[in-house]
């Protein structure tokens, strides 16, 4: 096993040194999963959260095939892809949504904690309601990523919980007898005016915070663009609570929002739903703005994430000011909110252009860049 983890890589995704593609729980994952793995048919595996591709391939080394895997992050996504390629075994899975489709008849699934409760509540709803009764879940992740809690959801919907013993600062749990199985449906709230849905672990849940309450309290009257052709742009789009903003605000608006996240985009799909602005929203998994042409944008909003996978970076932010200032025309605009300690302001000064102050508050700052 040790020749495919030593092949493996996070590319598309950050790399840098201490960011791995491959660590303990992964291991422990597939080790406390190998006599279970040993008897398993061509299509009994199913893999969720799998970061850049360890566990599906891993279980694809020893023999398995027809895995369904599903992966929340585009970049992970197309990790698992390329790796798969490196190692010589394209093929052996198939990527698939978080529904129904990806549990029928799974009688193994190997499972990447998430961090997140309501994330985890949605996945277990879902293996419980689609698995085969005989279903074993193998569950781990770093210890200091878990929780007591985390048993709790689990035997919501799992007769039967064993804890393997530690390794590595990594743990198993093992959850047997599905029951109550349901599928994922996303939470609601009102906010500013708006419906708002989020399917478990996005970013924020059915709120608003307060670093986009900010962004929003201070976009501009008229903006820049919003026709077919030149749609206001909300990247790293969440639950879409911004992209609905200015589809709703700016009356006729055409506006795209993308992110990187299958549980965001289809948070967001929800919220555009909700508020009968559909026709006039797209909502797009990117990575970045790769789908969008150069020079073809004059307004993008962004409140760039932090964290690649469970790691925390600040390499992520550099690379969607550089996809901004591609995608943006001469003299259009990013409406960027940050977390003030960042100091992001030079980064955006030579990434896109002339940054000014919008707003600040005791936590978060607004600029505005102008593309040169």
């Amino acid at each position: 096993m040790s020749e495919i983890f030593d092949a493996l890589r996070r590319w598309p995704d950050v790399e840098a040194p201490g960011l791995v593609a491959v660590d303990a729980a992964d291991r422990l994952i597939l080790d406390e999963s190998a006599e279970l793995r040993a008897a398993a048919r061509s299509g009994d595996i199913v893999v969720i959260n799998d970061a850049y591709g360890a566990l599906t391939l891993g279980a694809a080394h020893a023999g398995a095939s027809g895995i369904r895997t599903h992966i929340d992050a585009i970049t992970g996504e197309r990790a698992l892809e390329a790796n798969a390629s490196r190692v010589g075994l394209t093929g052996h899975f198939r990527s698939v949504p978080l529904d129904a489709e990806l549990a029928p008849g799974a009688r193994i699934v190997l499972l990447r904690l998430p961090r997140s409760l309501d994330a985890l509540r949605d996945i277990a709803g879902l293996i419980a309601a689609h698995a085969d009764p005989s279903v074993v879940v193998v569950a781990g992740g770093r210890i200091k990523h878990m929780s007591v809690s985390m048993n709790e959801v689990l035997s919501e919907f799992f007769g039967r919980l064993d804890i393997s013993l530690a390794r590595q600062k990594s743990r198993v749990l093992l959850a047997r007898e599905p029951r109550d199985g349901r599928d994922p449906s996303p939470a609601a709230a009102r906010v500013e005016g708006l419906e708002l849905r989020a399917y478990g672990g996005a970013f924020a849940g059915a709120r608003l915070d307060i670093g986009t309450r900010l962004l929003l309290e201070h976009l501009p009257d008229a903006p820049p663009g919003g026709t077919s052709d030149d749609p206001l742009i909300d990247l790293a789009c969440g639950t879409g609570i911004i992209g609905a903003w200015m589809a709703t605000t700016y009356g006729g608006a055409h506006v795209y929002a993308c992110d990187q996240s299958a549980i965001a985009v289809a948070s967001a799909k929800a919220t555009m739903l909700a508020n009968g602005i559909e026709s006039r929203v797209t909502v797009a998994r990117d990575d970045m703005l790769g789908a969008r042409p150069s020079a073809s944008a004059s307004l993008i909003t962004l409140n760039p994430p932090f964290h690649s996978a469970a790691a925390v970076t600040d390499l992520i932010a550099p690379r969607m000011f550089a996809d901004v200032a591609r995608v943006l025309r001469p003299g259009g605009q990013l409406w960027c909110v940050w977390n003030s300690g960042l100091k992001y302001r030079p980064l955006l000064e030579r990434a896109i252009g002339p940054t000014e102050q919008v707003a600040r508050n005791a936590k978060f700052t607004v600029t505005v860049s102008t593309r040169r």
